[in-house]
């Protein structure tokens, strides 16, 4: 803006009757609503971020249980190749069929507490999607709300600044329920 485009428009505003005291509470609201914008933005990628992780552990998780599961099938196999087998020694048969059917009795207990941190994992990326889904939401609505209430600016219409406050104070609420996904 040049210097003479500045003046006119102070003479426009005192014309108007708009004083420099209105301005200066509808940019003093407009910054307000930009640094929650910036606030929840910073909430919502990090809320995104632990879903991932989360969703990588699940994942990680998920292949330790079928690793154990695949251990626990192949000695299932062993043992009854073993049964099936003609052999010498039947008590050596019998001590490493023991020795085997008590890995496997292990791997079953594993198996069900691999299971349970995998399926606590994927509580945990649902939890964080939630929570990241109304970080999004309120972040759409402080912006939309910063528009609003920068057209104010151009059209001296407090109804911008009212509608656009509204929906900042909508943005808020909607970011703050964020906290309460459990």
């Amino acid at each position: 803006m040049e210097a003479n485009e500045v003046q006119e428009f102070a003479k426009q505003m005192k014309e108007s009757g708009e004083g420099g005291e209105s301005l200066r509470s509808i940019s003093l609201g407009i910054s307000i609503l930009a640094v929650l914008v910036a606030m929840v933005t910073v909430l919502g990628h990090r809320s995104h971020t632990e879903a991932v992780l989360m969703q990588s552990k699940a994942g990680d998780q998920w292949n330790e249980y079928q690793a154990k599961k695949i251990r626990m099938d192949n000695l299932s196999v062993d043992v009854d190749l073993l049964a099936l087998q003609p052999s010498k020694d039947a008590s050596a048969v019998a001590a490493k069929t023991k020795e085997y059917q008590a890995h496997i009795e292990k791997w079953k207990a594993d198996l069900a507490e691999e299971q349970e941190k995998a399926r606590e994992f994927e509580r945990e990326v649902t939890r964080a999607e939630a929570k990241a889904a109304r970080y999004d939401l309120g972040e759409a609505l402080l912006q939309i709300a910063v528009v609003l209430c920068s057209i104010t600016l151009f059209t001296r219409r407090r109804a911008y600044f009212l509608l656009g406050l509204s929906l900042g104070i909508a943005g808020i609420i909607v970011a703050a329920s964020a906290l309460l996904v459990s």
